[in-house]
């Protein structure tokens, strides 16, 4: 059998936790990749293209730590 079921208030934090990082992650893929290849097709900046895959490896990162942390919440 398991193990002693925690109560309703522990598993709520748990899950506010984890969707708080997961908008978090969320949130960086808009601002960081959509937002820059919007701004980059549309013409509104110009600017090279080694920029554009610079910032967009880095949002991405920013984007996929968050949502892996938020995953590992439950498991803690």
């Amino acid at each position: 059998m398991s193990g002693p079921v925690p109560p309703a208030s522990d598993n709520e934090r748990t899950r506010l936790a984890a969707n708080a990082l997961d908008r978090a992650s969320t949130a960086c893929l808009a601002v960081g990749i959509f937002a820059r290849l919007s701004a980059a097709t549309l013409g509104s900046a110009h600017v090279p293209l080694l920029g554009i895959v610079v910032s967009f490896a880095g949002w991405l990162a920013a984007a996929i730590m968050p949502h892996m942390a938020a995953r590992r919440v439950p498991e803690d």
